[in-house]
């Protein structure tokens, strides 16, 4: 547990709310120099292909999602994900962002199937299945979260996403994602999968109505986490995209309060060594921005993005307009891989 009455808790609270945005600025990015001292910024090239939109988790903040028996449901075939897989590689990609709803109608066989399908058929790096969707699918099939790793790592798993992490404090998971894996159920994924060599991301969607103190508890329950595994490679975070929700009444937060989340991240995790801008719901230009609060790394170029989308929220970015806005940004751009080695180009 997270003492909030603790002297360094207090102060990161008080250095949250009171300082300038440009103090904030300017401590993060000497936060992102020390851990960072080549004039690099990253990026990938990847697809977010999402499986399923049929999910029961009912999470108030989620316009993609369909209930079971929706006319709208879909669940991809084997083929379909082939084509997108291939369609990627053609562009460069090296890494597949695979996830989907809760849905109660697919056999754990089938996730298996999928993976040995992909890496024979279309090879590529997996990264794939969020604390959320493992958590699932141990109630939903009577396994362990170590049996399921497992088995999906001898399927073909390299990697686990942060998704479905929102806040990590139960009080504001059961206001608004009650029926899915709760703040120590997400970590103790992420610690398991950890534990048996996998690495992850990690993440934070904020705007659900916490407070900043619930927001500071977030990364360091974080933290916490990484000073024992030692297993995420990067902290990501965005506000909430209320549009077409059943929060739709809450308010979109700003760019200012954006750069001021990720800045005191980077301040926080100083043991999680990325910070990855989120220019998929704060627009090209702010991502550029948030290189001076604390990320060295600008996200994937996405070259497919339903979830986001589904909310209203629709950037889009090519190639050649990412590496311009890293270069205009003083930095040198490189194409990476999901555990951050950098693609070397070609003579």
């Amino acid at each position: 547990m997270v003492d909030r009455t603790s002297r360094e808790f207090q102060s990161y609270v008080d250095l949250y709310q009171r300082a300038s945005l440009l103090e904030l600025g300017n401590l993060a990015h000497q936060a992102r120099w020390r851990l960072h001292p080549e004039n690099v910024v990253t990026y990938i090239i990847d697809r977010n292909i999402n499986y399923t939109n049929v999910c029961v988790a009912d999470c108030k903040f989620c316009a993609f999602y369909r209930r079971p028996k929706h006319g709208e449901g879909y669940v991809l075939s084997f083929e379909q994900i082939g084509r997108k897989i291939d369609e990627l590689k053609a562009l460069g990609g090296v890494q597949i962002l695979i996830q989907g709803g809760h849905n109660p109608y697919i056999p754990f066989a089938w996730y298996l199937d999928l993976m040995r399908y992909i890496k024979r058929h279309h090879p590529i790096h997996i990264h794939g299945f969020s604390p959320s969707e493992v958590d699932f699918f141990a109630g939903r099939f009577g396994m362990s979260i170590e049996e399921v790793i497992r088995e999906l790592m001898a399927a073909g798993l390299d990697s686990i996403p942060g998704g479905g992490g929102e806040i990590l404090v139960q009080e504001i998971r059961d206001r608004v994602a009650k029926k899915k894996a709760g703040a120590d159920r997400w970590l103790e994924v992420m610690a398991t999968a950890h534990g048996l060599g996998l690495k992850t991301s990690v993440t934070m969607m904020y705007g659900l109505g916490e407070t900043l103190a619930d927001r500071v508890e977030h990364l360091f329950r974080v933290r916490e986490v990484q000073a024992k595994s030692g297993g995420f490679t990067a902290f990501i975070c965005w506000p909430l995209q209320p549009e077409h929700t059943e929060l739709a009444h809450f308010e979109k937060t700003d760019a200012v309060t954006y750069l001021r989340t990720q800045a005191i991240a980077r301040i926080v995790l100083d043991n999680v060594p990325n910070i990855q801008a989120s220019w998929v719901t704060m627009g090209p230009k702010i991502g550029q921005v948030a290189l001076t609060f604390g990320a060295n790394d600008f996200g994937s170029l996405m070259m497919e993005e339903n979830v986001v989308s589904a909310a209203g929220t629709t950037w889009r970015m090519t190639l050649p307009e990412m590496q311009r806005l890293i270069a205009d940004a003083g930095y040198v751009p490189r194409q990476r891989r999901q555990d951050y080695s950098v693609i070397e180009e070609a003579a």
